[in-house]
């Protein structure tokens, strides 16, 4: 749980408090805070209340975008921070195309692995 600086927060195109997950989810608000407590989730201090939030892009039909949170943990094995991660998954990569973060929400979620661990080279 990181403050995050205003170029990285510009790449994110919207973004959820913790409750509003808690209920997209349909668990308890403690639940979704072990989730970010659990490299499950990025969750960073912004706004005016500095409030944690965490990207909407990660939710999806009620449920946590389907190869997140391996992602994560691999990002996360390969030294990046929270803020490298959110930076990494919401720039465009022409390749993809489109952002990692879109290509899974698409399900194109071995592409993204694959340039993960390409990274990590």
């Amino acid at each position: 749980m990181t403050e995050i600086d205003a170029r990285t927060d510009a790449l994110v195109p919207s973004w959820l408090y913790l409750p509003d997950i808690a209920e997209l989810l349909d668990i308890e608000v403690t639940r979704v805070r072990q989730m970010v407590k659990e490299g499950q989730l990025i969750a960073v201090r912004r706004g005016e209340n500095n409030a944690l939030q965490v990207p909407a892009a990660f939710i999806q039909d009620g449920k946590v975008v389907k190869g997140l949170v391996g992602l994560l943990t691999l990002l996360k094995d390969d030294g990046f921070s929270d803020e490298e991660m959110l930076e990494w998954l919401f720039t465009p990569d022409e390749s993809l195309p489109g952002t990692p973060a879109q290509a899974l929400a698409e399900n194109r979620g071995t592409e993204v692995k694959r340039r993960a661990q390409a990274l990590a080279v």
